[in-house]
């Protein structure tokens, strides 16, 4: 079970996010907060796997609030919940310590997927911002070379070239389960989860290309 701590300072917004919440079997709201100041106590009095945090709100807030507790609870993990959707204010949240960034506009599914991401571990990236602007942020994304193993950068050239499952497993001498699988899981790495953002991904960093 996920624990979530709410942090916004509009009381109708906090209600709806648990609405949205209690809808799921594995994501539970533990606790919320209307200021920054309140959410170092609402972490002492209960366990929590996630921050939701707003950007804006009274007293100490935005990227000094998620410095400040990025220094006294070192690997909480935050997910940002954000009217604004400025390449410059996502990047700073995410340099700052955060790892994720929904926008409000977003439908409640992405917005349980980015909980569920970031609990876990990764980052995740509002599909509202557009795959270009995703990967100026820098910190985003790993390089290819750096994120996948050998193997999965051949599945992922061949992909960017055109190449079906089949094909590629002929080439690498690997059966199409094997590629299956790598495929699997250098989407994983890429927080990728369809097969057109891979082949944007690829275009991106020139692989597959002659």
């Amino acid at each position: 079970m996920i624990r979530v701590l709410i942090a916004d300072d509009h009381a109708i917004v906090r209600t709806g996010l648990k609405q949205i919440i209690a809808t799921t079997l594995d994501i539970v709201v533990v606790s919320e907060a209307s200021r920054g100041d309140e959410i170092p106590d609402r972490l002492q009095d209960c366990a929590v796997d996630l921050l939701l945090l707003d950007m804006a709100m009274p007293g100490l807030a935005g990227i000094e609030l998620i410095r400040s507790l990025g220094r006294q609870h070192s690997g909480l993990p935050i997910l940002i919940l954000s009217m604004h959707n400025e390449e410059q204010i996502v990047a700073r949240a995410l340099k700052a310590g955060a790892r994720g960034y929904v926008t409000k506009g977003s439908e409640p599914e992405v917005l349980l997927d980015g909980i569920r991401r970031v609990a876990g571990g990764g980052i995740f990236i509002d599909p509202a911002l557009t795959p270009d602007q995703a990967f100026e942020l820098g910190t985003t994304w790993a390089p290819p070379d750096d994120a996948l193993s050998e193997r999965e950068r051949q599945v992922l050239e061949g992909i960017a070239a055109g190449e079906a499952l089949g094909d590629i497993a002929d080439r690498l001498h690997l059966s199409p389960k094997t590629v299956s699988t790598h495929k699997m899981r250098l989407m994983d790495k890429l927080r990728i989860d369809n097969n057109a953002d891979l082949i944007r991904y690829a275009i991106h960093h020139g692989i597959g290309k002659s």
